[in-house]
This record gives C-alpha cells, structure tokens and sequence, in this order.
C-alpha cells in the first residue's frame, strides 16, 4: 500500500521510527519516506544508515505547526510517533509534557488536515488507558484529540486512528537496555520498583507490523490494541540476570504496579478481533452508518462482556523466564 506514496513520520530518529523506515525501504517502494524530529545529531547519524534517494530529512517540532505544514506538502500518510515519554520527567516537568504530546497534537492534526493527507495513526501507550501519570494523561487527551479530528476534517477529509500497545522490547530509555547496562557494569542485583509488577510486552517488529496492518483497516475513529503477553518484573530479572535476587527500590513517581489497555469503562464500545481489540469512538461521527466490528479488511469483530478489561496482571499469556531470554537475544 506504500508503494509510490509519501509516508511522513514525526519523532521519526526514535526506535520505532527506524524500524518501520527500514521495513517500508525493505517491502515497498514508496515516493518519498520523510523523517521529521528535532534532533540534527540523530537525524545525521540515521542518514549514514538511511540514505535511499527516496529518503528526506526535516528539521522540525511538532509544537511548529507552519513547519510541519511544510514537511507535509503532498504527503499522502503520518505516522505520530513524537512525544515527551519518560514518565517521572513528565511529573516533573508537565507543561513540556502538555506542549508536545497534546498541543503538538493538535498541530500534526491541524497540519494532516490544511495539507490533505489521507490517513493518519497516532502511536499511544497503555498508560493513556485510567492514566494516573501526567505523561498517559497527555496521552489520554491525544487519543481524544486524534479519534475526534475525523469530525472537523468532514466526510472526505483525512482519516485518523490510533495505536496502542505496551512495553516494547529494546526500545530507547526501556528497562531492558537499562539492565543490560547494569550487568554489563558489575550490577549483581537489579533494582525492582514493585515485585508484582506486570507489564505488557511487544517487540518493535511486532509494532511496526500492527501499524502497517491497520492503515489497510482503518475507517476513522479506532484506537487499535494488540493481543500481546505480559511479563512478570521478576521473571525480566532472572531472564536477564540468571537469577532472582533484586533489591526493592520503590514504586517511581506516576508509575502503576500494572498496565491497562482496554479499560472496563469502554467495554460497551470494544471489539474483539482474532490477535487485537477496537475500542470504537464514544461520540457520534457525520457517517453514523460505520461499523467498527468489520474493518476494511473485511475482518470481523464481536463485543467483548461488559465487564471486559484488557489488563496486563490478569492477562491471560504471560511470557516464561525461558521466552523472555529467546525474545531479549532476538531484539538485540
């Protein structure tokens, strides 16, 4: 489907960004695949790796609304990837937080709209789902902004979605890189916040591989959730370390024990898909006749129970020491 379209990625030198960039480059041949981020040492360092002739490199913010109305000049996809995501950075620093991932928001939306591009996903986190963090509050209120934009750009207009999943494997300022440089520096006991912790798990071939799938499903409104594994902190620990000695260092600030993405209170709204749910739109849209329990695939959705709740303590696939250990040695 990217074949001779130009796809745009804001936050585009992030993990994500140079996974999805390198499968596009590898199964498509698109127009032009432009990455958009503020950081000129990350863009230099990715151009050495980077540098098909279809390939452009914007200089920009998302907080500048004109400069992404430039890079998006004939623009035919964005992929929202740019956000302030450390979650005790955003505690402590909240209006950064608020400037990027929401009114940062709303000027890709904005510039999506002024600049006819015609579909749109927002990446999201399990944290935007009951947030109790600042950081998955602002994520909270992007999923908000992203699923109502399909009202103010009309029946014909640019389509947005959202994606949401959990932990990913390996990816930048993770726990995974963050033990790995424990253990390599003589840390015989790594530090846990909670010992019960769960998290969901996702690795970024597996997410690259969703998004992919859900620009062919997408109708407008869906905020996407894969059926992904969980993972016990204390089995990470011995996976990584060989044992399951570890010292408790405290639950950090806005950090939960476990992480929910499909909560109960949307439950009425969600589908159930054979390896993702579709938490379909609360508000009612200009084409009412759209059905979120058939994608564009055709696929075919049920209802999940009333009570239903995506969550990843009572998950019902957690991830063994031994699973942990083959998935850490293939991301690296």
């Amino acid at each position: 489907m990217f074949d001779s379209k130009s796809i745009l990625i804001t936050g585009g030198t992030g993990s994500f960004g140079q996974k999805f960039i390198a499968r596009v480059l590898k199964d498509y041949k698109p127009k032009k695949l432009i990455v958009y981020s503020r950081d000129e040492l990350k863009q230099f360092d990715m151009q050495k790796q980077f540098n098909a002739s279809c390939m452009r490199y914007f200089l920009g913010d998302v907080r500048d609304k004109e400069r992404l109305k430039t890079a998006m000049r004939d623009v035919d996809y964005v992929i929202h990837a740019a956000a302030l995501k450390q979650v005790p950075a955003a505690e402590y620093n909240p209006m950064e937080c608020i400037k990027t991932n929401i009114m940062g928001a709303q000027n890709v939306i904005e510039a999506c709209i002024e600049s006819n591009v015609s579909r749109v996903i927002a990446l999201s986190t399990d944290k935007a789902a009951n947030p109790v963090n600042l950081y998955g509050a602002t994520k909270l209120a992007s999923d908000k902004l992203f699923v109502a934009a399909n009202n103010i750009s009309g029946a014909k207009g640019s389509r947005f979605a959202v994606v949401r999943y959990g932990n990913v494997v390996g990816s930048r300022g993770s726990v995974v890189p963050y033990f790995e440089e424990l253990l390599a520096a003589g840390t015989t006991r790594l530090p846990v916040t909670h010992k019960d912790m769960t998290r969901f798990w996702i690795t970024l071939d597996e997410g690259v591989e969703f998004v992919i799938k859900n620009f062919q499903r997408m109708q407008g409104g869906e905020i996407f959730v894969p059926k992904i594994p969980s993972v016990q902190i204390i089995d990470l620990v011995e996976s990584m370390s060989g044992h399951r000695d570890y010292d408790i260092i405290g639950i950090r600030p806005g950090e939960k024990i476990h992480e929910i993405m499909v909560p109960e209170e949307v439950s009425h709204h969600s589908y159930e898909f054979d390896d993702h749910f579709v938490i379909a739109p609360a508000i009612v849209f200009f084409d009412k006749n759209i059905k979120y329990n058939k994608n564009k695939l055709g696929e075919e959705g049920r209802s999940v129970d009333e009570k239903f709740e995506y969550h990843s303590g009572t998950n019902s696939h957690f991830l063994t020491v031994d699973e942990l250990k083959q998935l850490n040695a293939s991301s690296q």
